[in-house]
Formats: C-alpha cells, sequence, structure tokens
C-alpha cells in the first residue's frame, strides 16, 4: 500500500472483505444488545447529510459495544405505507407499489455508503404483506378487546385535493399542498381507544432513561389534569350541560359559559331571535381546522340566547358558542371565570359581560381589574367559603359538589382516542368485514392477511370514501359469522400502524406463526438503545408505547415499555433552515463520499456540533476532517517501523486519551470525542517529532479508539501495523488513571505579581528545590534589586517579592 491515503481504494477494500468476514458475530460469551434507528420513510428524493448524522451515531454505538464484545443487532427497514408516497405516486404518475419500490432501492444504496452494521438479513417492509398480516392481527385483536371501535368524526376535507387532511396538513385554513380552502367533511372513522391507557403510559415515563425534554413532551401531550365534573341546569328547560374545570375553587365567579358550536345542545340553546346568527357562525367555524381555530387570537362568539344556573349562587349566566372550545375537549363546554382565567377576560371584555373577583391576592377585592388576577390568594365574594385559602378551596368546594350531588371529584386527559383511519388507497386494508346481520365483523385470524389489491386506479375519489369503495370484486364478500352477503371495510390505517411495532419483527423478521416468538423476544427485547429525530418524541413514541402495552396485556411480549434508552438527534440546517428538498438546501452526500471518502463524512457528520442539537452544514468542515485522518495515517506510516519504547510521557497521553474517548462516548458527547482525537493526535505527533517516535501499544489504542467513527482506515492502520485479524476482534481498551496523572508540571515565576518566567517541576518536589528554581529563573530579571519575600502555594502560585 501506498504511503498516500487513497480512500477509495481502502473503503472498496474493507467493504469487500467485510461481506465475508462479518465483523458483529454470534459467538459462545458474548451478550445480546439491540441498537435501533427509527426506520426511514423512503420518499423520492433519497438521503441528504442530515439523514447520515442519526443513521453515522447509531452506528458508532452500535461497533462501539461490538468492541466491548456484545453480539449487536443494528437492523434497517422501510415505513412505506401512507400519504406521502400516495402523493408522490400521483405527482409522478407512477404506482405507489413501483415508485416506493424504486425509492426503497435508492435509499438502500445510500446506506450501504455508510457502511454501518446493518443485518440486512432482518431487513421488513411495512408494505409487504407477510409484515402487514401481523400489522392486522393487532387490530382484530384490538377490536376484539373493545380498543378499535368506529365513530362519526369531522374531518379537514379540501376539496380540491378531493381527501382528507390531518391537521398538521393545514396552514391558515388551506391545503398545505395545494392551497385550497379546507373545509369540514363527517365521516365515519376507526378509533382506537388510548385513553384506556392514558394512566399507564403516563405512570411509566418515569421507568424510562429517556431525555427530560422528551418525557415532558409526552407528559404534556397527555395532559393529565384533577378537577371537577359539574352540572349546570338549564334554565327553563330540562336539560343540563356538564362541564370539568381544574378549578372549582372560581365557581362562584363564572359569570358566563361557552359551548363548542358542534355540541349536541346548541341547536336546542339557540332560541328564535338567536338561531340564524348561531347556525351562521357553527357554519363559519366547521370551516377552520381545530388547529387554526386555538391559534386565532381574536376571539369571536354568539349568545344562544338561553341561560344556565350557577349551582352555588343561583344566578343565571348566559350560554355563548365559541370556535376556542373545542367538542373533542373534555365535554366541550367550559364555565369562564374572567377575574381569574385569561382567555376568559379577553372575551368578557370584547363582549361586555360581567367579571366577578373570587380570590384576592391579599383578601382586599380590585375594583376594576385590568387583567386577570391568576394566582393563589384568599376566596372572597364565595359565601361559607370567604375567608379559606384558594388552594384550600379547590378540595373544599370539590367535596361539597359531591355531597350535594350537584358535580364529582374528577380527573381528566388532554389525549384523546386516536383517529386511525384513512380514506386513502397506500395502507393497510382493515380487517373488518361489515355484515348488514352480525354488523361490523373481523376478519379471521386465519384469513390474513386482507391484501391491498393491484389497481390502475389509486387518485382520491372525491367523496369521502377511499379508492377501495369502487372495486366492487374486492368489496363484496360473505359475512365469516353467518355466511351472508357482506362488504369489506374500505378505509385504510394510517402511516402510524406499521411503524407502532416494527422493532418487534426485526427480532424475527420471517416467523409465519407468530408476531414475535417468545423465546427470542427475550434474548433481545426490550430495545437497549434507540436513535432517531426529535420530532417523534411524541406521536409516533406514544403510539409505540401504547402498542407494546397492549400486547404486553395480550401476552404476547413480556415488558410494557419498548425502549431502555433513547437518544434524539438534532437536525441538520442549511442557510439557517432545516434541510429539506423544497428550500432547495439539500447536501447530498454522494458527491461527498466520493471526494472524501466515507469515514472523513462519518466523522465530520458527529464532529459538526453537539449531536442533541441542531448544527449548520458548513461544506469547508469536512476539509479539516479530512486533514485530521491524513494526519493519523501519516503517524501510524511514520512510526510503523521503528521499535521505539514506551515512555512515562506517551504511557501518560495514552491513558488520557482512553479516558476521555470512553467517557465521552458514554456520555454521547461525540462532537467533543471527536475533538479528543484531534487534540491527543496533535500531542503524540509532537512526541514523535521531539522524541523520535511513538510506541507500537500506544498507536494501536488509538487506532482501536477511532475504528467506530473511521472503520475503513481503522481496519486498514491496524492491518499495517501486523495485524491479522479485524480491530474490531480486539476489545475496547481501557485506562489506567494512576498512569494518567502528570509526573512534572509547569508553573508560571511571579515577581511582585508579574509573570517573569515559567519552570518546570516534579510534581512532588520539594519547596526549597522549587524556590531555587525559580530564583535562577528570574535572576536575570532582576536589576540588582533583592528579594524580601518568597511565597510558594503548590500547584497554584510562586511570587518572589524584591524591593
Amino acid at each position: 500500500m501506498s504511503a498516500v491515503y487513497n480512500h477509495k481504494q481502502i473503503e472498496t477494500k474493507w467493504r469487500n472483505i467485510w461481506k465475508d468476514n462479518p465483523i458483529n458475530k454470534d459467538e459462545e460469551g458474548k451478550e445480546k444488545y439491540y441498537c435501533l434507528d427509527m426506520f426511514p420513510y423512503p420518499s423520492g428524493s433519497g438521503l441528504h447529510v442530515g439523514h447520515w448524522r442519526g443513521y453515522v451515531l447509531s452506528d458508532v454505538w452500535s461497533r462501539y459495544k461490538v468492541l466491548q464484545n456484545y453480539y449487536v443487532l443494528h437492523p434497517m427497514g422501510w415505513d412505506a405505507f401512507g400519504l406521502p408516497a400516495e402523493n408522490y405516486a400521483i405527482k409522478m404518475g407512477i404506482h405507489p407499489s413501483k415508485a416506493t419500490a424504486t425509492n426503497v432501492e435508492n435509499f438502500k444504496r445510500q446506506l450501504k455508503e455508510i457502511s454501518a452494521i446493518y443485518d440486512w438479513t432482518k431487513e421488513v417492509n411495512t408494505t409487504n404483506p407477510k409484515y402487514y398480516k401481523w400489522t392486522q392481527w393487532i387490530f382484530v385483536k384490538m377490536f376484539k378487546e373493545g380498543l378499535a371501535y368506529e365513530k362519526q368524526m369531522p374531518i379537514n376535507w379540501c376539496p380540491d385535493c378531493k381527501t382528507g387532511l390531518a391537521n398538521e396538513e393545514v396552514v391558515n385554513g388551506t391545503c398545505e399542498r395545494c392551497g385550497a380552502e379546507v373545509t369540514k367533511k363527517n365521516l365515519r372513522q376507526w378509533m382506537l381507544k388510548i385513553t384506556a391507557y392514558a394512566e399507564r403510559l403516563l405512570d411509566d415515563l418515569q421507568k424510562l432513561e429517556w431525555p427530560a425534554k422528551v418525557i415532558k413532551m409526552q407528559s404534556d401531550w397527555i395532559g393529565k389534569s384533577y378537577g371537577a365534573e359539574i352540572d349546570f341546569k338549564v334554565n327553563g328547560i330540562d336539560e343540563r350541560i356538564k362541564v370539568f374545570t381544574t378549578r372549582p375553587d372560581t365557581l362562584y365567579g363564572s359569570t358566563f359559559m361557552v359551548l363548542a358550536p358542534e355540541h349536541e345542545m346548541v341547536s336546542k340553546l339557540a332560541t328564535e331571535e338567536q338561531k340564524e346568527e348561531v347556525e351562521k357562525y357553527v357554519f363559519n367555524t366547521s370551516m377552520k381546522s381545530s388547529v387554526d381555530r386555538l391559534q386565532d387570537k381574536e376571539k369571536t362568539g354568539v349568545f344562544t340566547g338561553s341561560y344556565a344556573v350557577n349551582p352555588l349562587n343561583g344566578a343565571k349566566i348566559p350560554i355563548w358558542i365559541s370556535d376556542y372550545v373545542l367538542a373533542d375537549y373534555g365535554t366541550g363546554a367550559i364555565m369562564c371565570v374572567p377575574a381569574h382565567d385569561d382567555r376568559d377576560f379577553a372575551f368578557a371584555k370584547k363582549f361586555d359581560l360581567p367579571i366577578i373577583q373570587v380570590i384576592a391576592e391579599d383578601g382586599k377585592e380590585i375594583e376594576d381589574l385590568q387583567e386577570a388576577y391568576t394566582g393563589e390568594g384568599e376566596m372572597i365574594n364565595s359565601d361559607v367559603f370567604n375567608g379559606m385559602k384558594s388552594s384550600q378551596s379547590k378540595e373544599a368546594i370539590a367535596n361539597y359538589l359531591e355531597e350535594h350531588e350537584i358535580g364529582k371529584k374528577t380527573v381528566n386527559y388532554k389525549l384523546r382516542d386516536w383517529v386511525f383511519s384513512r380514506q386513502r388507497y397506500w395502507g393497510e386494508p382493515i380487517p373488518i368485514i361489515h355484515c348488514e346481520k352480525c354488523g361490523a365483523v373481523p376478519v379471521p385470524e386465519d384469513q390474513l392477511p386482507v391484501t391491498l389489491p393491484n389497481v390502475e386506479s389509486y387518485e382520491p375519489t372525491g367523496t369521502g370514501e377511499s379508492p377501495l369503495a369502487a372495486i366492487d370484486e374486492w368489496v363484496n364478500t360473505t359475512c365469516p359469522v353467518c355466511g351472508g352477503k357482506a362488504k369489506r371495510e374500505t378505509n385504510t390505517m394510517p402511516q402510524w400502524a406499521g411503524s407502532s411495532w416494527y422493532f418487534l419483527r426485526y427480532i424475527d423478521v420471517n416467523n409465519d406463526n407468530e408476531l414475535v416468538s417468545k423465546e427470542k423476544a427475550k434474548e433481545w427485547l426490550p430495545v437497549d438503545m434507540y436513535v432517531g429525530g426529535i420530532e417523534h418524541a411524541v406521536l409516533h413514541l406514544l403510539y409505540a408505547r401504547f402498542y407494546t402495552k397492549f400486547l404486553y396485556d395480550i401476552g404476547v411480549v413480556d415488558f410494557e415499555e419498548p425502549f431502555k434508552r433513547l437518544f434524539n438527534q438534532g437536525m441538520i440546517c442549511k442557510n439557517g433552515a432545516k434541510m429539506s428538498k423544497s428550500k432547495g438546501n439539500v447536501v447530498s452526500p454522494d458527491d461527498l463520499v466520493e471526494k472524501y471518502g466515507c469515514d472523513s463524512l462519518r466523522l465530520y457528520e458527529l464532529f459538526v456540533g453537539p449531536p442533541e442539537l441542531d448544527s449548520e452544514w458548513d461544506d469547508r468542515g469536512i476539509d479539516g476532517v479530512y486533514r485530521y485522518i491524513n494526519k493519523v495515517w501519516n503517524l501510524v506510516n511514520d512510526n510503523k517501523d521503528r521499535d521505539v519504547k514506551v515512555t512515562g510521557e506517551l504511557e501518560k497521553v495514552r491513558n488520557q486519551l482512553i479516558y476521555e474517548v470512553t467517557n465521552r462516548l458514554d456520555s454521547f458527547h461525540l462532537n467533543t470525542v471527536v475533538s479528543a482525537f484531534m487534540e491527543y493526535t496533535n500531542k503524540l505527533v509532537s512526541i514523535s517529532k521531539k522524541d523520535g517516535g511513538v510506541d507500537k501499544e500506544t498507536l494501536e489504542n488509538l487506532i482501536i479508539l477511532l475504528a467506530p467513527f473511521v472503520p475503513h482506515i481503522s481496519e486498514e492502520l491496524w492491518q499495517m501495523l501486523g495485524h491479522e485479524e479485524s480491530v474490531f476482534t480486539k476489545g475496547w481498551p481501557t485506562y489506567d488513571e494512576d498512569k494518567m496523572k502528570d509526573d512534572q508540571v509547569e508553573m508560571p515565576v511571579q515577581v511582585n505579581g508579574k509573570v517573569r518566567a515559567t519552570i518546570t517541576i516534579d510534581v512532588d518536589e520539594a519547596k526549597d528545590s522549587v524556590l531555587e528554581k525559580a530564583r535562577n529563573a528570574i535572576e536575570s530579571k532582576l536589576d540588582g534589586k533583592n528579594i524580601v519575600k518568597e511565597i510558594y502555594v503548590p500547584k497554584k502560585i510562586i511570587n518572589i517579592v524584591v524591593k
């Protein structure tokens, strides 16, 4: 091999060697370790350097575990169903199955250039019927347990795209894709009862070794709150409106009520005088998405003409409707206490509604409130509860409501049941058959999978029905219960369905008889390390936890949490924005691998910034990393044939290097690991020039430490040092803290407080000897002045006072 570093030749050579001699082997005595990437959606635009970041990070960790004598499962697969794939297919005029297959092949080619130790024999694809058979099987089990049910739901509807949209696909009331105004359409939907698991999903967060930020995001999404449900009687008719509040202590200050426009009682409450205005407002609200309704800063509303009765003081309070109240949160009705809620205060001011203060900081009422008071204090204007601390009155008033049967203490969750169906073609068919006699019946488990028919027409129908509804020969079937005529469910599952359990299938990818064997699950699961983007911190992780808990309940797995440890890498940005094709700021890895090599790009992906934070990409940065790799190459080449004896200094630098790399790697401070490599390599280069070389053991340890990061050049250098086995068979180096200590230190010598010289002393050198060295060092700078005092504080100060 030439002394010139030829990355193309070296990387090609070692990829070919690894094909026949994989470094990750299942051998006796090795513990098992499961390191998992969040599998990608294979888009048409391929991978960019932002994608590489997470995949390189997980591969470094996997190779590190191999060096620690683990047999590592590090699999890869494809989240290939869903709306993005279908939209791409419609745009390009290519059937989703063909477009997806092409994209997968391109992604696979690019992923192989990372040289990650993926086990491609464990590959999964959510669109493979052998895989989604088990996605459907889980749904059938949920249906049988009462967790999957049907419900009429208003959805966002784009009249131009002729399709339903998720809330996040609606921007300022328009379709994100085509810009058309979004309306609402009431459709039959399949729901999953994730709320049945709300308490467990919340409580078990405390068991996880996850970033605090993610745990808080999940906790906030579940949104547990304590309070009371209160019944308000409607004045003049025999009806009651139930509200949930976390502040029963403010009930005496409730001066009006607001219902969601969709609330079932709105039509009953609208009086003849208000009916036309109410109906107009309800219609206008139906044209807005839930996201936009919550973001609107200007409060709007309409009085229904009816009144409710405050159950504590008998006061009549007007009933309004407003779009900031959502029908699917709480009871769809709120009691409004403008003196103690910012939103209610703004509404009351706009519509000139009464404001009654019931909590005062010092017990004294403010005559003209200019803003809502939201703090604690003393109860006022609250009858028998006056003078009580508001923190105590929450419990006292809640108890009073229960005793008088006008309310009850309760717990509420912000979490809503999961809208699980999509009116699209490209998704897993929902395995339900509709029979006029038997109702909704699950497809028998031995008849799964219900395969997606391969049809030419897959565009949205415009009717709100899935394109599958037009395929009579597929839809028409027989009821598995009574044998009568029946129809298949034509809605499909969302993209989340296949990604909520895929980590289980990698363990037992070819099992046709069960989702995963208990024996293999016991060997590998749960996942030891899960790596992926922070953008999946809530929904994907919440759904995966929900699925795992359900599968635990029915005995499929014996653990309740899927991922022991989680690491969320930050995004790579360019020109201040997240990399994306639409922004035109994508950097492809292909050209960089060609010019600098895979190892250089791997190392720069980690060096670009703290891995948990977003980082700005700079094409020039990879030049510096490439120069560093060449420096390592030259250091080993210059010393590989020298017979250099180890010195105390070399031993110290070697142990310090091992210590710094190991501890920074364990803490996932990977950018500082690269900094440590650069710092200590420079020290070794300096020692080599000063003392005539670097010993073989120190070079070997440097190469082993580098191996997870830059595996190709590490294997090559390891071989150049005379080793026949892979560097990954050696084992991770250990450090000796005693040998890391400095035998000598440099100390500045001050004269009258100003540094005039520097001396080198032994760490345990006697005071007299140190002061003698100091006097000698500054003797020529005294200009005839006499030393009157000598101050020595070991390892800190040498100050010679002269006069």
